[in-house]
């Protein structure tokens, strides 16, 4: 089925209102990261990735790794809204014996191509997954969602260098550029720009987009799939908590989930602004 930039920008909103329920439901988890998050991931499972729900392990599937596993929310609602598992199950994040757990544990559930918590870890097992596809002649695209917090570990630019040194040019990291970790903010704690510059010295492509901005997601994902020459790095500037306005930008956020009465309010401003699409259409 192919989609228009409108309609995922309903999806991107009816995820949100997904992580949202499922966060109060669990009453832990990760709200900041996760919401700022849907555009990316609406983009990516409904406008970009050669994926078929019903076959999770097709062969020739392309691979999403999600590196920053704490803002697994917004990855279990986007592949429940694929048709991957049944929704009901996302009320069960973070319960006792439930597949949806705090930190993804890969092949817990279809289409989760990794286990993550320990940042850091995700581009080195994306970099073994795409050279493998390398070597075996494979078409499919490795793509590997990343915090900017999570830049400041050491693991994260040995797999850049090695990635950049053996030009595994079917590799795309996304990297979530909210300039918020559990502790405040990126360039108060460790700084991380000139970001871009940093990429390009260890022989990445590197593009930089809004990464609210649908088409925008959408057109820098194939170019990035037709660089054959290095692999590509998309630095995607995101607002924190992104559409609920209480959230936004606050690094308090990052791992705290609504209570009962800001859950109401942020479904509220949810629908409002689905609403609006509708509306426009």
């Amino acid at each position: 089925m192919s989609h228009t930039i409108q309609d995922i920008e309903k999806i991107a909103l009816t995820i949100r209102e997904d992580i949202v329920r499922m966060l109060l439901a669990a009453g832990s988890g990760h709200s900041a990261g996760s919401l700022g998050l849907a555009d990316v991931f609406a983009a990516l499972y409904f406008g970009v990735l050669r994926i078929d729900p019903k076959k999770p392990w097709w062969e020739d599937r392309d691979r999403l790794l999600l590196s920053n596993g704490h803002v697994c929310p917004v990855w279990y609602a986007t592949l429940a809204e694929a048709g991957y598992f049944a929704k009901d199950l996302l009320l069960t994040l973070r319960k006792l014996g439930s597949p949806l757990q705090g930190h993804p544990v890969i092949h817990a559930l279809p289409g989760v191509e990794n286990s993550s918590g320990s940042l850091g870890q995700g581009l080195s097992v994306a970099c073994g997954m795409a050279l493998a596809g390398l070597l075996k002649k494979k078409k499919y695209h490795v793509y590997c969602v990343m915090g900017d917090g999570e830049q400041q570990e050491g693991q994260v630019w040995e797999a850049y260098w090695f990635a950049g040194t053996h030009r595994i040019s079917n590799l795309t990291v996304i990297i979530d550029r909210n300039n918020i970790q559990s502790e405040g903010y990126t360039e108060d704690i460790a700084p991380l720009e000139p970001l871009r510059e940093k990429l390009e010295a260890f022989g990445w492509h590197v593009m930089e987009i809004d990464g609210h901005n649908v088409e925008s997601i959408m057109n820098s994902c194939r170019e990035a799939r037709a660089i054959l020459e290095k692999p590509v790095a998309i630095i995607a500037h995101t607002i924190a908590g992104k559409d609920v306005q209480f959230m936004e930008g606050d690094f308090r956020w990052h791992a705290k989930p609504p209570n009962k009465e800001q859950a109401m309010e942020a479904l509220k401003e949810l629908r409002t602004l689905k609403g609006k699409i509708s509306y426009e259409s």
